[in-house]
Order: structure tokens, then C-alpha cells, then sequence
């Protein structure tokens, strides 16, 4: 790593930016592991979207397909 002094403002974003990555990176994770050990893998993997398209139809006649 070059001495601190002769780095430019655009070397310092970029070390920056890397840090940011790194910071990221283990806070994802970190939630990965939280919420792996919080849920079972039924919930997890589990499906609701029938029940909340089933629960968006605003009009009744276009409810299963075309007839």
C-alpha cells in the first residue's frame, strides 16, 4: 500500500469504496447467518404469491384466464 501522503483523491475514493464493499459483504453476511438460525427452511423457501394474486383481483370476471 503506497504511503498515504502521496495518494491523489481519486486513490482514496477507490480505497474507500473498497472498504465499503468489504463492510457490506459481512454485514450481508452476518444476516445471512441471523436469519438462516432465526427461520426454519420450510419458511424460507416457502411460496405465498397465489394468495396475494389471488387477493389483488380487483375485477372478478378476469380471474383465471380468458374465457
Amino acid at each position: 500500500m503506497p504511503d498515504i501522503s502521496t495518494l491523489n483523491n481519486f486513490q482514496l475514493l477507490e480505497y474507500g469504496a473498497w472498504a465499503l464493499c468489504v463492510l457490506f459483504g459481512l454485514w450481508m453476511l452476518f444476516d445471512t447467518i441471523k436469519t438462516d438460525m432465526a427461520y426454519s427452511d420450510d419458511v424460507l423457501i416457502s411460496s405465498r404469491e397465489g394468495e396475494i394474486d389471488d387477493a389483488l383481483v380487483i375485477d372478478p370476471t378476469h380471474q383465471g384466464g380468458h374465457r
